[in-house]
């Protein structure tokens, strides 16, 4: 099964759970972040008939093989449990209040959604932002309710690059320091390259 973290609801989510041969559910309240320490997406989660975690792997991806090996062995049984190398995710559970403070304006956020006050959503998702601007679930869900045309019928990927690119060069000028390498900006949890390299320093704009 797969699970749609967003917080606009199953609305949102129909168009790419529909004709699937899997069933998807909704995480409207980011459950699976809370829990897991997960700010990107997509994860793998994999547990067996006891309901044992076998393999919980944020930034899990069927491209990449390392990822399907371990699927595979978890299969055969051939070793279990499984740990992948994760540069993104959280392990320590002990939370900064920015962080805590980050979540309860996501879920605010949420709350604004559903009685339709997408303003205030999305200044309650601006205000996450600040306070963990790591967390691409927040920018992500930001995106997709100001660019709802970059979502559907397709994901658009090069604009969401050049988006975070454009974002984090802002976020950048106001903190006075360098937030993207040389080679620029990487969408967490993918392994797009953008065609045209973008980088920013106190000095140039």
């Amino acid at each position: 099964m797969s699970v749609a973290v967003d917080i606009q609801g199953a609305d949102a989510v129909r168009q790419y759970a529909e004709n699937k041969s899997f069933t998807t559910v909704v995480d409207r309240e980011n459950m699976l972040s809370d829990h897991f320490g997960f700010k990107i997406v997509p994860n793998g989660i994999f547990l067996n008939e006891d309901g044992v975690i076998l393999l919980a792997k944020q930034g899990f991806r069927i491209t990449e093989p390392e990822h399907v090996k371990a699927v595979e062995r978890l299969i055969n049984g051939s070793q279990t449990p499984i740990e992948l190398e994760d540069a993104y995710h959280v392990t320590n559970q002990t939370q900064s209040i920015e962080k805590q403070l980050a979540e309860t304006k996501f879920k605010l956020a949420n709350e604004y959604l559903k009685t339709g006050k997408k303003d205030e959503a999305l200044r309650e998702l601006d205000d996450a932002l600040l306070l963990d601007p790591d967390n691409f679930l927040i920018r992500k869900q930001r995106w997709y309710i100001r660019y709802p045309e970059k979502f559907s019928p397709t994901i658009d990927i090069e604009w969401q690059q050049t988006q975070l690119e454009k974002e984090k060069a802002e976020e950048a000028e106001k903190l006075g320091g360098l937030v993207c390498g040389p080679e620029g900006c990487v969408i967490p949890g993918t392994s797009f390259v953008p065609n045209q390299v973008f980088s920013i320093d106190k000095k140039t704009k």
